[in-house]
């Protein structure tokens, strides 16, 4: 969302404070002060908090769905593999770690992380994104890529969705973890690393 108008600035800063205090803890007043308006001013433009929400969900899941690397992801697609028929090990552990620096360091990724991680079981809306974002779409995406290396005998044939499972879900613990303390980057990384590096010592070929 670029701050082109009240109406998107008003987005902006909410997400700002609700990935920060949460939904229930932000006032409409609170929102209003931080973008320079008065609330009366606020209601010409959304009629509640509620309303805000909404509509920062609806805006936020068509980004997402038009530029996640996850949702995307073709593995069978021959457009979308064309750049990755030779990957050996050292592109693949590439990939990985710059989709996790991209999620870390891109800050509305990171505001939408921090408000669905507060909100996921206070509101059924931001559950369902959450747990399509977190694990349908990841789950997805690293079991095309599985299934891919397979199909190019970089990988042994197993169970494509739990080599995909043992794959992702460390990733996520120590993205998760970036998250909470940002100083642990370095470190994370480094675990990434080791970890993808392992898997493929274990299911390679």
């Amino acid at each position: 969302m670029e701050r082109t108008n009240t109406k998107e600035i008003i987005l902006q800063v909410a997400l700002e404070l609700f990935s920060v205090k949460g939904f229930e803890a932000t006032s409409i007043a609170q929102i209003a002060d931080a973008v320079g308006i008065r609330k009366a001013s606020l209601y010409n433009h959304y009629s509640s908090k509620q309303d805000i929400l909404d509509t920062l969900i609806l805006v936020l899941t068509k980004q997402f769905n038009e530029h996640s690397i996850f949702t995307n992801a073709d593995w069978e697609d021959p457009e979308f593999l064309k750049d990755k028929m030779d990957m050996d090990t050292e592109a693949i552990i590439h990939l990985i770690k710059r989709q996790i620096q991209y999620i870390i360091h891109d800050p509305q990724i990171s505001k939408v992380r921090k408000l669905l991680t507060i909100e996921q079981f206070q509101n059924e809306t931001l559950s369902k994104v959450q747990s399509k974002q977190s694990y349908e779409d990841i789950l997805a995406y690293n079991t095309g890529l599985v299934k891919f290396l397979i199909r190019q005998n970089v990988l042994i044939e197993e169970d494509p969705e739990i080599m995909a499972a043992q794959l992702a879900w460390p990733v996520s613990m120590w993205t998760n973890l970036c998250d909470r303390e940002p100083e642990r980057e370095a470190e994370a990384m480094e675990l990434i690393d080791r970890h993808v590096r392992q898997f493929f010592r274990v299911y390679k070929k």
